[in-house]
């Protein structure tokens, strides 16, 4: 495989990766949580995927990822997660980034940054930075529009409702 086929092969990967993500994201939606949406695979295979779960639970920890994270350390019986691919609609917060850290995923794939909240790139560097014992590949920007549109409209019916 040269090293153009790899990087197509990556990229259909994280496009169909992402795609169970926005999904997942649209379902969030669709009972009023944030639409944030989560796949974990390992392997090639999904072991772990969740949607926002905050309102649902009334728990603010029940983000998309940490509970992939905890879907697939059940499903493997395993803590740590190595080699596992991570595929989020929105920048990890510093609470799913350092979850993520935990489990020892390999990369991480996001689609959109959150500059308010955001734990891997827009404030702060969990996932990469060096003076941690694990480190992640990061990629973002995988279908980002689409994920940005359903946070835009998620958010513009909520205002319009409070209006």
């Amino acid at each position: 495989m040269t090293r153009s086929d790899a990087d197509t092969s990556t990229e259909r990967d994280d496009e169909a990766g992402m795609r169970l993500a926005l999904d997942l994201a649209r379902r969030a939606a669709s009972l009023d949580e944030v639409p944030v949406g989560a796949v974990l695979l390992l392997d090639g295979v999904v072991v772990g995927e969740a949607h926002n779960e905050t309102h649902a639970r009334r728990d603010p920890t029940a983000h998309a990822e940490l509970l992939a994270v905890q879907r697939a350390c059940a499903r493997t019986g395993a803590m740590r997660l190595p080699g596992a691919v991570v595929y989020s609609t929105v920048e990890p917060c510093f609470l799913c980034a350092g979850a993520l850290s935990h489990a020892r995923v390999a990369r991480v794939v996001w689609a959109v940054r959150d500059p308010k909240f955001g734990g891997a790139v827009s404030l702060g560097s969990v996932l990469t930075d060096p003076r941690l014992n694990h480190r992640a590949q990061i990629t973002e920007g995988v279908l980002a529009d689409e994920a940005r549109a359903l946070l835009q409209e998620f958010f513009r019916s909520k205002r319009g409702r409070a209006e």
